[in-house]
């Protein structure tokens, strides 16, 4: 009996004790059972809950917005949704929890003109963005940062060239002979769009690892506080600041990547050249001179992987009022022709005291840059499409030797010198290798951008400040060349020359402003003035030397070449922003500008704006709809201005002289000695004025997971800035500037930014806008002859040969060509067009409008995904309707016998080949070039990885960091025959390749 009780006692003790520690377990743990809901009691659909400290253990609210976790006993819970401020509880085994909306969305601070305000308070069309660290894929400049990411704004780059540059217009362009580009404001320094030698990029100036914000602002009712240069819109550069109060922390973020050439023109090789000339002629035996035996690649001798890398170091901290900010930067960036290169040095610094409880507040900012470029002849690529394929690339002959070792064609001897037996042939193509490796164009910019603001706050009125800031902007650059006497370009003679440029900015404002916030008003009152003056100088030396005398050649003198510009602008504005129960918003602005540029009848102009906003959210009958978080119409009106002629148009309306030159020459003794001659003048010149009207719409869904905009605007531009034809003895010139013509701008704009997905481990973030703008001019001269146009887009077929027109009727810089004739098989005949004026015969009178280069319809994508610690990231763009005369084509559609010329082969293109064309009349002037250029490109994809806590340790939290690779420029879609479509201007010709180009980046934060 007692062996059986101590059997059941031996089964049961196991059980006791297992169901103890189980019990024990179960003991530490509850089982949450919770509902989320907000502010009115509608419930929250996939809110995250998660365990506070333990992130791996949570949940998301299912349809009826309810969840179930376990957590240990006395745990914290964190809930969270876009759109609602985040809350913690305590865990309980029932749980209530409201969230309450976050406004940040609404009341986030944007920067406009002399000032911020709240993006919910913003009555015109202001689009800012917070450069985005995880897509950014590669970016050397600032625009990279907007490509394809804020409508209405149009990016296009300078092909690859390292460190270049790019056009951007924002909704079209407002003139014709003036300048287009925007406004650069850099913290609160208004800055010059003009560069130097080595810097014709002013964005390259700023380090995209500084910026903070990029603010565009594009309607007149944004702009017009600005009054002369905004008529193209603003472009508001902020770049990053300390924290009060916090310790240092140093960051790095770095890269290295490689660029290769993603496509190149097709050309026949060797054999295929070979061929293609012995059935021209009739056979190998009755060629007009003996082609060569090799089978060069010409393009892929000039092409390299290009190797580049690029790295920031920051300190960032604050003393107890006194933020600071230390950043260094450094940027190598190869091209993918060889001998380019692109870098810099950038060092930026920030410090933002505040005294007297922040009443009186310092911002101190200092920028400066060291760029060093090395430019490739961008005749090489036009070269390496022509070079005779059959040649080798190096001659180790004599001859060769007088070519630097390169086979070049030649001619009979220049000189009657035995030591120059042979010269070049001036006609036959340069061998592009050679163009590159026996040319050393470089160039050297040191650039400073500072200011100092400062913000008092009146002690015995806390309602009125005054904001002062002062600032420059100095730079210098020097751009040299050395041309070998062995190259085909100076051969002989060779040449060692520079130039020189120096230029500052010196800006001044100050203003007052009054806020004051009643029970139903909002009054906010500010008044200035500012002053600006430009300079520039330079000068040009350098010589070439005859090798055989060691005499100086065509010396060009400091005194020859020297020259200064320099103008004035001074500025009194104001503006005025009223709110009526935080529904009803008035913003008027109003700012007189004068400028040395015009005379003293013509020097002043005014720039009023007056917008209106209506927050229709909150009013009663939308208030309660839960599914709208924010509705805004706005309205807007304003007049902006142009007086920008370019850097040497600074007294167009004064009678000057200027220096002859290009022939102008006086024979004097022996020597021909330049002149002075009169110089055009029209001291009736003005203001171009660009009127705009502007409505728009933002909204916002389900708490700001969905938002967006919608914009339709129109813009007239008057008294524009053109160059009309004159008699020639009329003004001492064939043309004159004068204020006659207007063009118009239509357009609408359409924004959206959304949260698709939002759970505990994975979110969706997307981005779409889109783009229509329809461009007109609609005056040109002062008796509206329809037939009047003006010549643009220089070809390189013909003489002088212009294959677009300003005309009244059609946007700017529309082809103007020929109508093509087909023969039954579709292909073109040559130099057969289409009488369109039925007169009998086929004249410039036939030459009509066909498309035009600026797209219709412009959209951007962007979609971010996160799941856990890895992202997914891609940018998409497209331009519709943008057409490119293909000059590439064009100017090499001589085929037949014409590919011999001048005792020299060139090589064609296997389209134009196709073509066929012997080179006759006008073919160049076809239609059939001009090509529709509609493309989608893929900006960039980027895969990244986050980690934290890396190497922690006892009082240290660890390094935090990211690592990402990019693929950059991957893929294009388009039906354009030639190289790239993406060109600025329309004009195809020689356009240094996009490359595409593999990135690997690392972010740590210490």
């Amino acid at each position: 009996m007692k062996q059986v009780n101590l059997r059941i006692y031996q089964m049961i003790l196991p059980l006791l004790v297992g169901l103890f520690l189980s019990v024990g377990v179960y003991a530490q743990n509850i089982t949450v059972k919770g509902h989320v809901k907000d502010a009115t009691g509608l419930e929250v659909i996939g809110a995250n809950v998660v365990e506070k400290g333990n992130p791996a253990n949570g949940t998301i609210t299912d349809l009826d917005g309810n969840f179930t976790l376990s957590v240990p006993q006395g745990a914290m819970l964190t809930i969270s949704f876009i759109g609602y401020k985040t809350e913690e509880v305590k865990a309980a085994s029932t749980v209530m929890v409201t969230l309450q909306d976050d406004s940040q969305l609404l009341d986030a601070v944007v920067v406009i003109g002399y000032g911020t305000v709240k993006k919910n308070d913003a009555t015109g069309s202001v689009t800012a963005i917070k450069p985005d660290k995880i897509s950014k894929g590669m970016t050397t400049n600032a625009q990279d940062m907007m490509t394809g990411k804020i409508a209405g704004v149009s990016i296009i780059s300078d092909g690859g060239t390292p460190g270049a540059g790019a056009q951007i217009r924002i909704r079209g362009g407002s003139s014709l002979n003036a300048v287009n580009d925007p406004l650069i404001v850099i913290d609160g320094l208004a800055m010059d769009n003009a560069g130097v030698k080595g810097l014709s990029n002013p964005l390259a100036m700023v380090n995209p690892n500084d910026i903070e914000t990029l603010t565009v602002l594009k309607d007149a009712s944004a702009t017009a506080i600005y009054g002369s240069r905004a008529s193209n819109g603003v472009i508001i550069i902020t770049t990053k600041r300390g924290a009060s109060g916090s310790a240092p922390k140093v960051s790095y973020d770095g890269n290295v990547s490689v660029g290769v050439i993603r496509s190149t023109v097709d050309v026949m090789d060797g054999n295929e050249y070979r061929a293609y000339m012995a059935n021209v002629y009739g056979g190998e035996d009755k060629l007009p001179a003996p082609l060569g035996t090799a089978n060069t690649d010409w393009q892929s001798e000039i092409y390299r992987p290009a190797v580049s890398h690029d790295h920031n170091v920051t300190i960032t901290g604050g003393l107890k009022n006194m933020p600071y900010r230390l950043s260094l930067g450094y940027t190598d960036q190869n091209g993918i022709v060889k001998t380019s290169n692109f870098e810099r040095y950038t060092v930026s610094g920030n410090v933002s005291p505040t005294f007297f409880e922040d009443h009186l507040k310092f911002n101190v900012n200092a920028k400066v840059m060291v760029a060093k470029n090395r430019y490739a002849d961008g005749g090489a690529i036009g070269s390496a499409l022509a070079m005779d394929p059959t040649r080798p690339v190096y001659d180790d002959t004599d001859t060769g030797k007088l070519f630097g070792g390169f086979w070049q064609y030649t001619a009979d001897a220049a000189f009657n010198d035995p030591n120059w037996p042979i010269t070049k042939n001036s006609n036959a193509t340069q061998n592009p290798l050679a163009l590159l490796e026996l040319q050393n164009k470089r160039a050297k910019n040191k650039s400073f951008v500072g200011n100092i603001e400062v913000d008092y706050k009146f002690h015995f009125l806390p309602d009125l400040k005054l904001h002062a800031n002062l600032g420059a902007d100095y730079s210098e650059g020097r751009e040299a060349n050395t041309i070998s006497p062995y190259s085909y370009s100076n051969h002989y003679y060779g040449w060692d020359g520079a130039d020189y440029e120096y230029k500052y900015n010196l800006s001044g404002n100050a203003y007052l402003q009054y806020t004051k916030e009643l029970k139903d008003h909002f009054i906010d009152v500010m008044i200035g003035a500012e002053e600006q003056h430009f300079h520039r100088t330079g000068y040009g030396i350098g010589q070439g030397t005859n090798q055989l005398t060691g005499e100086a050649y065509n010396p060009t003198l400091r005194s020859q070449s020297a020259f200064g510009y320099h103008s004035t602008l001074v500025s009194f504005f104001g503006r005025l922003n009223y709110s009526l129960l935080n529904r009803y918003l008035v913003t008027f602005t109003l700012r007189q500008d004068g400028t040395s540029r015009f005379s003293k009848d013509n020097r002043w102009s005014t720039f009023p704006s007056l917008a209106l906003g209506w927050k229709m959210k909150e009013e009663g009958f939308l208030k309660d709809v839960n599914a709208l978080s924010d509705l805004k119409l706005r309205l807007g009106w304003g007049i902006t201005g142009q007086q920008n002629l370019g850097e040497d148009k600074d007294f167009p309306y004064m009678p000057l002289y200027t220096t002859s030159g290009n022939g102008g020459y006086y024979p004097f003794g022996g020597d021909f000695e330049t002149n002075s001659r009169p110089k055009e003048y029209n001291k009736d010149l003005k203001w171009e004025q660009t009127t705009t009207w502007n409505a728009g719409l933002d909204y916002g869904f389900l708490n700001g997971r969905i938002t967006g905009s919608v914009d339709f605007y129109y813009r007239e531009t008057k008294d524009l800035i053109n160059t009309l034809k004159i008699p020639t003895l009329l003004n001492f010139n064939s043309s004159l500037m004068s204020n006659i013509g207007s063009l118009k701008n239509t357009g609408l704009e359409f924004t959206i930014n959304a949260k698709p997905i939002v759970t505990k481990d994975f979110t969706w973030d997307l981005g779409y806008n889109i783009t229509w703008n329809s461009n007109e001019i609609t005056k040109l001269t002062g008796n509206n002859d329809p037939s009047y146009y003006v010549a643009e887009g220089s070809v390189s077929a013909g003489i002088g040969g212009k294959a677009q027109a300003h005309k009244v009727g059609y946007p700017i810089r529309s082809f103007y060509v020929f109508q093509q004739v087909y023969d039954a098989d579709g292909k073109p005949i040559e130099n057969t067009f289409v009488d369109r004026n039925g007169d009998g015969i086929v004249n410039s009178a036939d030459k009509y409008i066909y498309k035009k280069p600026a797209a219709d319809v412009l959209m951007g994508l962007t979609s971010k995904m996160i799941w856990k610690n890895w992202d997914f990231s891609f940018s998409l763009r497209a331009s519709l309707n943008n057409y490119v005369y293909n000059d590439v084509l064009a100017g090499n559609s001589r085929v037949g016998t014409s590919i011999y010329s001048n005792s020299a082969y060139s090589n064609r293109p296997k389209e134009a080949v196709k073509l066929g064309f012997s080179g006759q009349g006008d073919w160049y002037l076809s239609d059939y070039f001009v090509q529709n250029a509609s493309f989608l490109r893929c900006d960039n994809i980027v895969v990244g990885y986050s980690f934290d806590g890396l190497f922690h340790s006892n009082g240290y939290k660890g390094t935090s960091g990211r690592i990402y690779a990019t693929v950059q420029n991957p893929f294009i879609i388009t039906k354009y025959s030639g190289l790239d479509p993406e060109v600025k201007d329309g004009i195809d010709n020689n356009i240094y390749p996009r490359p595409m180009t593999f990135l690997l980046g690392l972010s740590l934060q210490f």
